[in-house]
């Protein structure tokens, strides 16, 4: 048994979550090749054994609802990195059918090996930026969920967000101490782009102080069709 095998137990246990020897496993092998590829290149400054299992697995659970959440839903994670918050989803629900969308080749290359040696069924990797993918047919207005972890603030998470959700679909939003700074700087975001807070839930991670929240966003309406703008445009000027 490694380390993080034991780490990421007694993180489930503190959380009251229930966990598989299987799911277990499966987060170990993904945990191993983590610190793999980090050797390599940048994706993670967290690395130790607990921290990884508290703050990148048990945070990304933490974006779970069991009313939101059903059977063949289509999940997208934008700007997934290492694969969080998607990954651990998938990994404790696989039924989902996730796409994660990464802007860096290079990470899109590492959740290509990781979903091949979990041999996790129904999951997409995108390559490309959120506001051009957005823009495509096949992508718009198609997504029941998009969740998100550590990209950006909300007014510009909902304009990389909100084009790819179906109407009365969602937007899952995981954030640190400052969310509700950011809930009070997003009012003409949400209007604009067609979305409604609907749920804030408070967060405590397993051994941490430190206060975070998950935001869950529900699309009321169509998102214009000039929304996202032009790449770089919603970092440089939130709506």
């Amino acid at each position: 048994m490694s380390d993080f095998y034991q780490c990421m137990q007694e993180a489930a246990k503190a959380s009251d979550l229930p966990i598989t020897e299987d799911q277990l496993r499966k987060l170990d092998l993904y945990y191993q090749l983590l610190i793999e590829w980090n050797k390599k290149m940048n994706l993670t400054a967290i690395t130790e054994p607990q921290e990884v299992a508290v703050k990148h697995i048990i945070d990304s659970l933490s974006a779970w609802d069991d009313g939101l959440f059903h059977q063949d839903i289509a999940v997208l994670d934008i700007g997934t990195g290492a694969g969080f918050p998607g990954l651990p989803l998938k990994i404790m629900h696989p039924e989902i059918e996730l796409t994660l969308l990464d802007a860096l080749q290079k990470r899109v290359r590492f959740l290509i090996a990781v979903v091949e040696a979990l041999d996790l069924a129904n999951v997409c990797i995108l390559h490309g930026r959120a506001e051009e993918l957005a823009q495509r047919e096949e992508f718009r207005e198609q997504y029941d969920i998009v969740c998100s972890r550590a990209v950006a603030k909300l007014p510009v998470l909902l304009e990389y967000a909100l084009p790819f959700i179906k109407n009365s679909g969602y937007f899952i939003s995981l954030k640190g101490r400052h969310y509700e700074e950011e809930i009070a700087q997003s009012d003409r975001a949400l209007k604009i782009l067609g979305g409604k807070i609907e749920k804030i839930k408070p967060v405590v991670l397993p051994g941490l102080e430190d206060k975070r929240a998950v935001l869950y966003v529900r699309k009321v309406k169509h998102t214009a069709a000039k929304y996202p703008r032009k790449a770089g445009t919603p970092e440089r000027q939130p709506l």
